[in-house]
């Protein structure tokens, strides 16, 4: 696929942000997504990726290109849009009181309790209650090894890492994830409904087509809500048993509808068989393998993306795991620390380059199906994106940070948010909807 190609190639010439079709006069000031690692170079490159695949789309449905320009602030502002992010005017915290770096016996832990689930398996792993303090929660990780705990934690499936050194990372199996292409594809089929399907604009390629969004946290909604952005029609669902965080559906949510569904069930995963294959799209975020474990079958002609933590393959492929956490696992949370101590980036940039690297690569394998080539499967891990981000130059010195705009920013009712990255676009097609608003069904059947 042509896109894996051009971006690990645009990423091997970043530096310095030059990059064709950066809008200069809307750069903003200094120090945006400021960090001892390339991350505002990164990320450029990510959403240049949809634009140029956008491009190629359009050219291959017969449009003239657009050829959007790079909004450096813009982007800023919503790989950190969760920073940004207002609702009745207050800020939201991004993490649980026990999501958090932790001093370990021999180092340091990051743990993720963002989800009520999370945090009971955390809590039961360590003997404490459920509704520990971190105190508490720091006095049972204390006198423990931190690759101990990480063991236990992946063994009962709660989120707990040790923070390594980029040295001590690439000495572990899981390390071979930084190998290959930014994205991967796999398999091809023939057959693909797209070309009679898609009804497009030159603005809005992906018109007619439709999304079944199996995603959740931020790389794959980011992705999503990107092709409905370029107007595919994007159906999210998601499982009763696990409900999302409302602020968090309303940073990542725009311009979707969203329903719930018990595919444990027979009614509930025949119905979610029928959504996909009725579907030209399917994108998934949860671990490899587990659509097949719930007996989802995509049918041939489907385009597929999926995203995941540390990749498919490795003692680590099935493991659960969040942007924070590859951070503080793969060396980043370490080289962005002070004092000794590890630290973030300045965005979930993990997260969010995903989450346009997949975008960028649907949207190619769309193109393909116009033309009548076979389409497959594309995927993206946070730790091969993290691979790239520790292989581009870093800053020599500390930057100060900057803030984007209010340029930047757009408001709908008590929710204010980031524009979207892509400079062509004022907004979404509408904000974020209620979770669980709309029927499991497409708006218009075939």
């Amino acid at each position: 696929m042509a896109s894996s190609f051009l971006v690990d190639d645009a990423l091997r010439h970043a530096v310095g942000l030059s990059l064709p079709g950066v809008d200069r006069e809307a750069i903003g000031p200094t120090g945006l997504l400021a960090s001892r690692f390339a991350v505002l170079e990164l990320a450029a490159v990510a959403v240049g990726a949809v634009e140029n695949a956008a491009d190629r789309l359009r050219v291959a449905l017969g449009y003239e290109p657009v050829h959007a320009v790079l909004d450096l602030e813009r982007i800023a502002a919503a790989y950190q849009s969760d920073r940004l992010l207002r609702i009745d005017g207050a800020a939201v915290d991004a993490f649980a009181p026990l999501s958090e770096f932790f001093p370990a016996a021999d180092g340091w832990v990051r743990t993720h309790a963002n989800y009520p689930h999370h945090r009971r398996r955390l809590s039961a792993m360590l003997g404490i209650g459920d509704d520990a303090t971190r105190a508490a929660l720091a006095s049972a990780i204390a006198s423990r090894s931190a690759v101990d705990l990480e063991s236990e934690a992946a063994g009962v499936g709660a989120l707990l890492v040790a923070v390594r050194t980029a040295a001590a990372w690439s000495s572990t199996p899981q390390a071979i994830v930084g190998d290959g292409p930014l994205v991967a594809r796999h398999g091809g089929s023939t057959g693909s409904r797209i070309a009679s399907a898609v009804r497009p604009t030159r603005l809005h390629p992906l018109r007619g087509l439709r999304v079944l969004d199996l995603t959740r946290v931020i790389a794959g909604p980011v992705a999503t809500r990107t092709l409905a952005l370029l107007g595919a029609e994007v159906l999210r669902v998601d499982p009763p048993q696990l409900p999302e965080i409302p602020w968090q559906h309303a940073d990542t949510g725009q311009g979707k509808r969203t329903a719930t569904l018990d595919a444990s069930t027979t009614s509930g995963l025949a119905t979610l068989q029928s959504l996909a294959d009725e579907a030209h799209i399917l994108v998934t975020g949860y671990r490899p393998h587990a659509i097949e474990r719930l007996g989802l079958v995509p049918g041939a002609g489907l385009v597929t993306g999926s995203v995941d933590a540390w990749g498919t393959t490795g003692p680590w492929g099935d493991r659960r795991g969040f942007d924070s956490l590859v951070q503080a696992a793969t060396g980043i949370a370490l080289i962005e620390g002070a004092d000794g101590g590890p630290g973030a980036l300045p965005a979930q940039a993990l997260d969010h380059t995903s989450g346009y690297l997949l975008a960028a690569s649907l949207i190619d394998e769309v193109a393909g199906g116009v033309e009548g080539r076979s389409v497959g499967d594309v995927h993206v891990s946070l730790a091969r994106v993290g691979a790239a981000l520790r292989g581009l130059p870093r800053a020599t010195h500390d930057a100060a940070v900057a803030i984007p705009g209010e340029r930047c920013l757009v408001d709908h009712g008590a929710v204010r948010t980031a524009r979207p990255a892509l400079s062509g676009f004022e907004d979404y097609p509408f904000p974020a909807r209620r979770l669980g608003s709309a029927e499991p069904r497409w708006r218009t059947r075939r």
